[in-house]
């Protein structure tokens, strides 16, 4: 075998390295261009917003009688794949933002290994700082302080991207936004990124699981981190000594888990942890009968993926 064939490291079915340095990502979606959407009339756009970070941003199709709030949204893929261009997310938030009447945010952050943690946090944190800046008057005319509620921010993320938006969250209590009275109102996790050292039940037994194979996991936060544990705060918020949940800093939480995913107890114990440790805020869990991680992304227009929908939905409008 030709030296720049063998393999470092493989971590199905996420991400191939090559001991030549090169890097295979084995997600094999299709990119698509902003565009009119023509199921529900929102138009996409690309802008930048800072070296190495960008986003898209989707506008509902019809202009509302009153300031629209913003979904803030991070894509997952285990830090290391996925982007906000990719098709599973370009429709997954044309169907939110025309449904819920917002304006959508989907940050595309650095990616491991070649950018390592913190870098997408980073990313993050300045994705949601440049949209908080509008508050004051901005550069992108898609937030204009006429038409944008900027007292009505929401983070939200699915597996990476839903723990990216738990530490951005934790953040925004510990430092403040600070710009124009903008203010993060709630968060929505789908099917978030948490671990540990110590299995869950639904953790164990699964190493052939198709989806999220408990060992590509436990290996997954040292690759894009340069060799943290599992029980680093960022990726188990509940391990000995990480911060408090009580300074989360929004008010609402909307918690999404499926009965088949490997990460469904982190995403139950997120959930209880926050109606038990003196936060102030309102959590709610959703949890879908026979279905496995981000289901939502891959069976567009399913009858499961409609209820998650008109929940998360539900919840931005309460």
């Amino acid at each position: 075998m030709a030296a720049s064939n063998e393999i470092a490291l493989e971590l199905a079915p996420i991400i191939r390295i090559y001991k030549d340095g090169r890097i295979e990502r084995l997600d094999a979606d299709v990119q698509l261009p902003p565009s009119v959407d023509t199921a529900t009339g929102v138009v996409s756009k690309d802008v930048p917003i800072a070296a190495g970070v960008t986003a898209r941003l989707y506008l509902p199709a019809v202009d509302a009688p009153s300031k629209l709030p913003v979904f803030v949204y991070y894509h997952g893929g285990g830090f290391c794949i996925g982007s906000a261009s990719s098709s599973i997310y370009h429709v997954f938030l044309n169907t939110i933002v025309s449904t819920a009447s917002v304006i959508a945010v989907s940050v595309d952050y650095r990616l491991a290994p070649e950018h390592l943690i913190p870098a997408a946090y980073e990313d993050a944190w300045c994705a949601l700082r440049w949209v908080a800046s509008h508050a004051e008057g901005g550069p992108e005319p898609c937030l204009a302080k006429d038409r944008t509620d900027f007292t009505r921010l929401f983070l939200a993320g699915d597996s990476a991207g839903a723990n990216i938006a738990h530490n951005v969250a934790m953040r925004v209590a510990a430092e403040g936004l600070g710009v124009g009275g903008a203010r993060v109102e709630s968060m929505v996790l789908l099917h978030p990124y948490f671990w540990g050292t110590t299995r869950l039940p639904c953790e164990v037994g699964r190493v052939d699981h198709p989806v999220i194979p408990p060992h590509t996991v436990d290996s997954m936060w040292q690759l894009i981190t340069g060799g943290a544990d599992n029980d680093d705060p960022r990726l188990n918020p509940l391990a000995d000594g990480a911060p408090s949940l009580a300074g989360l800093g929004c008010r609402r939480v909307m918690v999404a888990v499926a009965e088949k995913d490997t990460l469904r107890d982190r995403g139950r114990a997120y959930f209880e942890a926050l109606r038990k440790c003196g936060w102030s805020g309102e959590a709610q869990l959703w949890e879908t009968q026979g279905e496995d991680h981000v289901f939502f992304l891959f069976k567009p227009g399913c009858n499961e993926v409609s209820l998650l929908v008109q929940k998360l939905v539900s919840f931005l409008k309460e």
